[in-house]
């Protein structure tokens, strides 16, 4: 018996919207992305995550489960979206009832090298590269820093 095992990364059981451009390789598996999308190279999203139409995700994003993103959005290169706060002082080890959603509104932009932790955002954002969102954005705006403040 081999010491390891192989996992193959690739496409599989997405639903496409209409005209969605991905340049591979991805792994992408059990999500939704909506139509005139675009998805980078070494991107990873998993399952139940929602991508809204026109929204373009660039590479070495990871996009965890129970992420739903909105329409015309832009995430930025290697962006890390997280659900799981360590509640317990660790991680879920797998305990789906340990992670938390996050929801980010339409027409919002994230900068490069973000973290986004279990929050909403709502509509017309934009998220500074490298900043660390801990809270919900409830008001337009521009937000940058660790944690994310608004600045505009």
């Amino acid at each position: 018996m081999k010491p390891y095992n192989v996992y193959s990364s690739g496409i599989k059981d997405v639903n496409f919207g209409e005209n969605v451009k991905i340049v591979e390789p991805v792994n992408l598996y059990g999500c939704f992305i909506g139509n005139d999308c675009f998805v980078g190279p070494f991107v990873e999203i998993q399952k139940r995550v929602n991508i809204g139409d026109r929204t373009k995700i660039q590479s070495h994003t990871f996009i965890c489960e129970l992420v739903d993103i909105g329409k015309d959005c832009f995430i930025g290169h290697g962006v890390m979206f997280i659900n799981d706060l360590f509640s317990d002082g660790g991680p879920a080890n797998g305990d789906q009832s340990k992670w938390r959603t996050t929801k980010i509104g339409n027409k919002v932009s994230i900068g490069s090298n973000s973290t986004i932790l279990p929050v909403e955002i709502c509509n017309n954002v934009v998220i500074g590269a490298g900043s660390v969102v801990t809270k919900d954005i409830i008001e337009s705006g521009t937000y940058v820093g660790n944690p994310a403040v608004k600045i505009k």
